[in-house]
């Protein structure tokens, strides 16, 4: 496990150390961790992480994996989360960004991820906007805010692959299973190959290319981890394939 602390990163500030503090020792208790690419987080420039959503408890791994890395976790979150009392507060005095989905206030989450990248930070995606609903549990086609802030600011574009919470956490399920211990994998690939589409206007075919791109990297690292071939084909969140897929045999990975 690599871990860097960069000194032009900003201050993960004392109330995000003091959640660290409190969760670390039981969460490490509970699974096992698995971290690999930390060399890949970029130490001294702002970046985009993409990553697969495979259970609701997966953010709280992967932004383990990255305070490990020395960078502190931004994420753009739903800001029905953000705005309930004393829990939003808590996530909002941790930089967290509010998306106000629909509204005319939707625009300024972008505008928030793309201020944050230019001081150096690193902002988190989850593109898919949702758990996985494919029946394999494979990431599904991607949403454009990810690739929107890479090509509009020039940052690179860190994909992460998950597994491990959905096996605690089963997705959209509330009951976790503790035994036998499960370990948590977060894998970081070097940064997505955009440098071709950089400098072009940003429109929707340019959009979608680095999308699919994203995707497939993401796609590609979680079949390392779950030693498994992944479809090849990734599916849409609207596509109704999805619940017509059989679920496939899982390899698991106890730790």
């Amino acid at each position: 496990m690599s871990t860097q602390t960069p000194s032009s990163r900003r201050d993960p500030g004392w109330i995000l150390r003091l959640i660290v503090a409190l969760l670390r020792a039981p969460v490490t208790a509970m699974v096992g961790r698995r971290w690999n690419g930390g060399e890949n987080i970029p130490p001294h420039e702002g970046f985009v992480i993409a990553a697969n959503h495979v259970s609701h408890i997966d953010p709280i791994m992967l932004a383990h994996f990255l305070y490990d890395n020395g960078a502190p976790p931004r994420y753009l979150a739903k800001a029905a989360i953000l705005d309930v009392p004393v829990l939003g507060r808590i996530l909002r005095s941790t930089g967290q960004i509010p998306v106000y989905r629909g509204t005319s206030n939707a625009a300024d989450a972008y505008s928030a991820a793309c201020a944050a990248v230019e001081s150096g930070e690193g902002v988190i995606f989850y593109p898919e906007g949702t758990i996985t609903r494919d029946p394999g549990e494979w990431p599904m086609g991607g949403k454009s805010g990810a690739a929107r802030v890479a090509l509009t600011t020039g940052c690179p574009v860190i994909p992460i692959a998950q597994w491990g919470p959905n096996l605690f956490l089963a997705p959209y399920t509330a009951r976790p299973r503790f035994l036998p211990r499960k370990t948590m994998e977060v894998t970081a690939g070097p940064p997505v190959d955009l440098d071709d589409l950089r400098g072009r206007e940003i429109t929707h075919e340019v959009l979608a290319e680095a999308m699919d791109r994203i995707m497939a990297a993401i796609t590609e690292l979680l079949a390392g981890i779950r030693g498994e071939v992944p479809p090849a084909e990734r599916l849409s969140l609207h596509d109704p394939r999805v619940k017509q897929r059989p679920r496939p045999a899982r390899l698991t990975k106890e730790g």
